[in-house]
C-alpha cells in the first residue's frame, strides 16, 4: 500500500488527511470537515480532526507572523506585494473586530466564509497587538462555532444525498 492509498483507503490516513487540509489557509476546516466526511469518518471525529488541523499554526502566527513579514521584505522584496496585501487586509479585517475586541474576534473567526477563520483571526490578532494568551481562547472560540457549523451543513447535505 502506497502513501496515497493510506491516507485515502485507512481511517488514520483520512484522519491525518483531515488534520492536514485543515492547517491550509483558506480551507481550514471549512474543507477539512467535509473532506473528511468524503473519506469516510464520521462527523464528529472529521471535526475533531479539522479542528486540531486549523487550531495547530494559529499560535504560531499570532507570535511570529510580523518577523515573518519583516524578514521577508528584508530577504525576499520580490515578495513585497504580497506582505502589503496581507497587512492590509488584517488591518482592513482588524477595524471591524476592534470595537468588540476578544468577542469581535471570535464572532469574525466563527463566520464560516471566505476572507474569515482562524488564519485571518490570528493574523488580526497580530496586528492589534492581542496578547496571545488572550487571543488564543476567542480564536479557539471561532473555530469550534466555525466547525460546529459546518458539520451541521456536511450532515445535512450528506443526509440528503
Amino acid at each position: 500500500m502506497d502513501a496515497i492509498q493510506w491516507l485515502t483507503d485507512t481511517e488514520l490516513g483520512a484522519i491525518l488527511s483531515t488534520v492536514l487540509v485543515s492547517m491550509v489557509p483558506v480551507l481550514e476546516l471549512r474543507g477539512g470537515i467535509p473532506w473528511g466526511v468524503a473519506h469516510g469518518l464520521p462527523h464528529l471525529t472529521a471535526f475533531l480532526a479539522a479542528v486540531v488541523g486549523n487550531m495547530i499554526p494559529l499560535p504560531f502566527i499570532v507570535v511570529y507572523i510580523r518577523r515573518i513579514f519583516k524578514w521577508m521584505r528584508r530577504h525576499l522584496p520580490q515578495l513585497d506585494h504580497l506582505v502589503d496585501r496581507l497587512e492590509a487586509r488584517a488591518h482592513l479585517k482588524g477595524r471591524k473586530v476592534t470595537k468588540y475586541k476578544y468577542l469581535g474576534l471570535m464572532i469574525f473567526v466563527a463566520i464560516p466564509l471566505p476572507g474569515t477563520g482562524g488564519w485571518t483571526g490570528a493574523l488580526i490578532a497580530a496586528f492589534l497587538d492581542m496578547r496571545l494568551k488572550k487571543a488564543l481562547p476567542s480564536i479557539f472560540g471561532g473555530v469550534l462555532i466555525a466547525g460546529f457549523l459546518i458539520t451541521g451543513l456536511t450532515y445535512g447535505f450528506t443526509s440528503i444525498f
